[in-house]
């Protein structure tokens, strides 16, 4: 999201000053400065404090990380599953590659979960634990991240993502589905709900919205007049740049990792349970995703809305919010679930934008409950699609 982009540059920026002091701080000291011997001799004298400053600046450029994690957050109970599961890959109609694993049950409904930006359908390992045991689930990566490539002839938009989105719905057959999107990925399934609306309305069970927005999230963030003011003047620069100059966005993202800026901007979108694995995995994945194909989704995201999306459609929706979301506010949750017809509204206290793994547990819970409240033909048995009147 735009919000957290803006903030992994920020601190790259301080992580590249701190090592650059440091190698000031190291070339002055073995430079020295001229002292005077007597009898016509000079030599060069030097000041330790510039040898050990610039040594612990240089020591807190790459090895930062595990102070930072250590100090703001909790330890780990259990160790999180981030493995990867069983899968492939299946070739878009935009041209794109997308990685897909499958798990859990082999019949029944088919749950497919769609990841946020910047990261990969790793994410998920806390939700994708719970719902394992009650539904076969798919987990894919957007295109450009992960293990997917993006196409090399389609520009990002979302409405590409929707498009590879129904391509892996074919993978569940002719079981019924319930999609589950968290930002980027609830916009995901938004924009699939209003390109195709009969492939929706035929295969669609149910749908899970988590910390998401309708429209440009520059708009449901918080300082949001202040974030759509710099949008044209500074961000868009800078995300365009950033495509530019990949490689040396990349590097310096490399080195916030190991100084733990990246780990400190990606503290700012968890609430008050994220432990030290879930921080040192989402800034791993904000980092090993090139920088230049998150600009991309982001510039996407500014030039998108929802539109009528879910607001004509009767499939039982529920929205998850977290009351501390600082990306997609919970107000973008409420506005949501009043504009969908057969909507759920939840709220998760204590948490921020990334409340699907710092609670994946009540995440899950809350989608379980949802799902054995409706009936089983509803969740069994998708959507028909009318037919129009044969003609005479």
């Amino acid at each position: 999201m735009p919000l957290l982009a803006a903030f992994r540059l920020l601190f790259a920026l301080a992580s590249l000053a701190i090592l650059a002091v440091s190698a000031y701080l190291l070339w002055s000291w073995f430079d020295g400065y001229p002292v005077y011997l007597g009898d016509g001799q000079y030599g060069r004298g030097r000041e330790d404090w510039r040898l050990w400053t610039g040594l612990g600046l240089l020591a807190w450029s790459f090895l930062g990380r595990f102070v930072i994690v250590f100090l703001t957050a909790k330890s780990d109970r259990t160790k999180p599953d981030f493995a990867r599961r069983p899968g492939g890959t299946i070739v878009s109609v935009t041209g794109a590659t997308l990685h897909y694993e499958i798990s859990g049950r082999t019949d029944g409904p088919t749950v497919v979960l769609t990841h946020g930006w910047g990261l990969d359908s790793t994410i998920w390992a806390n939700v994708k634990t719970r719902l394992e045991a009650n539904y076969r689930v798919i987990a894919w990566d957007l295109a450009g991240l992960g293990r997917s490539t993006r196409s090399p002839h389609r520009e990002t938009s979302l409405e590409a993502f929707a498009e590879d989105l129904g391509v892996v719905t074919t993978l569940a057959g002719e079981e019924p589905l319930i999609l589950v999107g968290h930002s980027i990925g609830g916009m995901t399934i938004q924009t699939f709900a209003r390109e195709r609306p009969e492939c929706f309305a035929r295969r669609v069970a149910a749908v899970v919205l988590l910390n998401t927005t309708y429209t440009n999230p520059l708009k449901t963030m918080v300082f949001s007049p202040l974030a759509t003011a710099l949008r044209r003047p500074v961000i868009e620069p800078m995300m365009k740049l950033t495509i530019i100059l990949q490689p040396v966005f990349w590097l310096g993202a490399w080195q916030s990792y190991l100084s733990g800026s990246a780990h400190l901007s990606a503290r700012l979108g968890f609430g008050r349970y994220v432990t030290r694995k879930q921080l040192d995995h989402t800034a791993l994945l904000t980092t090993r995703n090139a920088p230049g194909v998150q600009a991309r989704g982001n510039l996407a995201m500014f030039r998108w809305d929802a539109g009528v999306s879910l607001s004509d459609k009767i499939t039982p929706t529920l929205v998850i919010g977290g009351d501390m979301d600082i990306v997609t506010k919970l107000e973008a949750s409420e506005v949501i679930a009043a504009r969908t017809s057969r909507s759920a509204l939840k709220t998760v206290t204590g948490v921020n934008h990334m409340g699907f793994l710092e609670r994946g547990e009540t995440y899950a819970d809350e989608i379980l409950a949802f799902l054995s409240s409706l009936t089983a033909a509803a969740v069994r048995t998708p959507q028909p699609t009318v037919e129009p009147p044969p003609v005479a």
